[in-house]
């Protein structure tokens, strides 16, 4: 059974409560369903699919699940469980509605309350979620404890270039320029997302290495997910202007 402390209640745009925001958690699907036009869709997804491999028997835990969509693949694979668990009650709400029909479950918890017995899961990912997270280390703590001996996390956050620095206050229009600065100060940083503020937590990429190692977690992979060019339809424009910048992170490591 997983189990939480009482939990805190988050600041504003902090955690999961950013996305039971008005109309935060509508602008986010829309953007995050937006196929090409989706960075999720044409360089964060394939590159995860890449790395999860097979997935038949899992005992599977999604930390920071969102609308759990990815649930629904991972059982039709043939995991043999699948706990979703997100801050957001109505991401919680958006879960349990792509699960249903399934044998797949969602729980509403933040996810540095989460802990659970050793030996719970085979498989933890966590999708663009743990830059919304403070205190990593606990986190990752807790994962390693919950994994069985060789279980693996898979997990992808913003990239450190972006958390880093927000170069504008307009999200309306295409990016065409970023600017990197203060990279090697840690901490929050607040921004301007979905029409709301936001909290995120800058780390460099040797700043998460070092966490999941410290945790014990031997890394197994580490990519900056470039755009892949099937996932475009043909927007040659689109592509070209993916290319220029990494947005997400990618790291996998395996407790031996």
């Amino acid at each position: 059974m997983i189990t939480s402390n009482t939990p805190r209640e988050p600041g504003p745009g902090r955690g999961g409560a950013f996305y039971d925001a008005p109309q935060v958690m509508e602008r986010y699907l829309q953007h995050r369903h937006s196929g090409v036009h989706s960075p999720n869709h044409v360089m964060e997804e394939p590159v995860l699919l890449d790395e999860l491999g097979p997935v038949a028997g899992l005992r599977v835990l999604d930390l920071g699940c969102g609308d759990a969509v990815i649930g629904r693949t991972l059982l039709a694979a043939g995991c043999r469980s699948y706990l979703g668990i997100d801050g957001s009650t109505e991401m919680t709400r958006a879960a349990t509605a792509s699960l249903a029909g399934t044998s797949g479950r969602v729980e509403r918890m933040d996810i540095e309350k989460f802990s659970a017995p050793p030996h719970t899961f085979d498989l933890i990912i966590s999708r663009l979620a743990l830059h919304y997270v403070d205190d990593l280390d606990a986190v990752l703590s807790a994962c390693w404890s919950s994994l069985s001996p060789g279980g693996r996390l898979l997990i992808t956050v913003v990239h450190p270039v972006i958390t880093s620095h927000e170069a504008r206050q307009s999200t309306k229009e295409a990016r065409t320029n970023w600017v990197v600065d203060n990279y090697f100060h840690p901490g929050a940083r607040q921004r301007n997302w979905l029409g709301n503020r936001v909290t995120w937590y800058h780390r460099t990429i040797e700043d998460y290495v070092t966490a999941l190692t410290r945790a014990d977690f031997a890394l197994t992979s580490l990519r900056e997910c470039a755009p892949r060019h099937d996932r475009f339809d043909g927007d040659t424009a689109e592509f070209a202007r993916r290319q220029r910048v990494p947005l997400f992170l990618l790291l996998a490591g395996s407790r031996a």
